[in-house]
């Protein structure tokens, strides 16, 4: 089986560009002991691998140049040499950015096509999902009848996130950049919608939008720099916050100032707890059980935005920080 597969050409910061990326086609060797073979159907781009671009170890390590780039997909079993496998069997594993690949099978998840689309599995019901889940259940811990502001709310995460909070009858603010994003956050349950691109105050649009629900108790932060600083203007003494990212940082060439107002964390007694999915897979057992609950109640739904082809993944993977997708990120193979 020949596989295309995109590497990395040099660790950088910056805004990403498409000279970084290169295509090359390998042939894969037949499974040995233990191993499977694999042709993959869906790759999941999302902004934690940013990170990974820049060449230094964070809380994983970097991308290695001229190797094949990593990443969630779900694919199909073309071989296998492994107890528990099968041809045929779906699978979901970390070997994205490619169109197949020969691996070990430990580690590797299999699923069940019958009952979720395969897609599902990297978003909503994958670690997206997850993600949204941890913020809001074990960071935030939100309650009943309290409002979230749900920031990126038309993302993977934020639509994820608007919907579990709708879900455990929260109320929800929403932000979103544009008429098609706003209107979206609107179609998956949030009570108000506040377009952070038509405002020039971001913490008073906020602020108005929360009145009728008492104002913002707990704030989902997804984007930093200005998104942040409003949130500490409105939250509300004693205020929780969950910090999953910080995207509109991501591609500076150099650290900019932070928040001009960070004392609000003090006065008003704030809780910020940072988080990575992966830390907090314990928690795995009631994701599932809720997610079922909620989606066979109808109160989740998923919408992706799909680029098709392995050529597409950067593009796809650069598209997520000039806000081209609605939902989940996808490439389709």
């Amino acid at each position: 089986m020949k596989s295309r597969e995109i590497h990395l050409t040099q660790h950088f910061t910056g805004p990403v560009k498409p000279d970084y990326f290169e295509m090359t086609e390998v042939d894969l060797p037949d499974p040995g002991e233990g191993e499977i073979q694999v042709k993959n159907a869906w790759l999941s781009v999302d902004p934690y691998m940013r990170g990974r671009m820049i060449g230094i170890k964070t809380y994983v390590d970097p991308f290695r140049i001229g190797a094949p780039m990593e990443g969630g997909a779900v694919g199909q079993v073309i071989k296998s040499n492994a107890d528990g496998f099968a041809e045929g069997d779906w699978v979901m594993s970390m070997n994205g950015w490619r169109e197949g690949w020969t691996g070990s099978a430990a580690g590797i998840t299999k699923l069940d096509a019958n009952l979720l689309p395969l897609e599902a599995y990297l978003g909503v019901a994958g670690l997206t999902g997850m993600t949204a889940y941890i913020g809001i259940k074990r960071m935030i811990e939100l309650k009943e009848g309290e409002t979230l502001w749900m920031s990126a709310a038309a993302g993977a995460v934020g639509s994820a996130g608007v919907q579990f909070a709708k879900a455990m009858g929260a109320h929800v603010i929403a932000t979103a950049g544009g008429a098609e994003k706003t209107a979206f956050c609107s179609e998956i349950g949030a009570d108000a919608v506040v377009d952070y691109k038509a405002v020039d105050d971001l913490a008073g649009a906020v602020r108005e939008a929360a009145k009728p629900f008492g104002g913002v108790d707990t704030y989902f932060e997804n984007v930093g720099g200005d998104h942040l600083q409003a949130a500490l203007d409105v939250i509300k003494p004693f205020g929780r916050i969950a910090a999953c990212g910080m995207i509109a940082r991501y591609n500076d060439d150099t650290p900019l100032p932070g928040p001009t107002n960070l004392t609000q964390i003090v006065a008003k007694k704030l809780t910020i707890r940072g988080f990575i999915a992966p830390d907090h897979f314990d928690i795995y057992e009631s994701f599932v059980s809720d997610l079922s609950s909620w989606m066979m109640a109808g109160k989740v739904k998923t919408r992706d935005t799909v680029f098709e082809g392995i050529d597409k993944t950067p593009e796809a993977f650069m598209g997520l920080f000039t806000g081209q997708n609605i939902g989940k990120m996808l490439v389709k193979l």
